[in-house]
């Protein structure tokens, strides 16, 4: 019986695993399309693309999560495609956002606060660590 339940547990999890695969893959080719068109309107000065790509994908965020959330599927496959694949592959920041908001709507504002600042500060000190590790001395 728990060898059936264990199978059961890992077909679903591959399955999972093969939705959020495939809309990254979309989302991601996506992201590069997009924020090469930005850039060449734009210009290389300032990152316009990575920024465009970001509002646009936590705009696409909130409006899909919403929608599922009103009709009672946030777990559903599509909402896992489209939400934590395509969105999350297009960018991650959708996916930060995302998971921010449902913190401040679930009424924990002290985890939200701690989420923000956690990525904010140490993704960027342990970027700056990743690059200092790296670079020629």
């Amino acid at each position: 019986m728990l060898l059936r339940l264990t199978c059961i547990t890992f077909v679903a999890m591959v399955k999972s695993l093969l939705i959020v695969g495939a809309g990254s893959f979309f989302g991601g080719a996506l992201r590069y399309w997009l924020s090469t068109i930005v850039k060449s309107y734009c210009g290389q000065g300032f990152p316009w693309g990575t920024l465009a790509v970001n509002l646009l994908g936590c705009l696409t965020f909130g409006v899909l999560f919403a929608l599922f959330q009103r009709w009672g599927a946030t777990n559903s496959s599509w909402c896992l495609l489209l939400t934590t694949g395509l969105c999350g592959g297009f960018t991650t920041f959708s996916t930060f956002a995302g998971e921010s908001v449902q913190m401040l709507q679930g009424g924990n504002v002290m985890g939200f606060m701690c989420y923000i600042a956690a990525s904010v500060i140490l993704g960027l000190a342990l970027m700056a660590l990743g690059f200092w590790l790296c670079s020629p001395s």
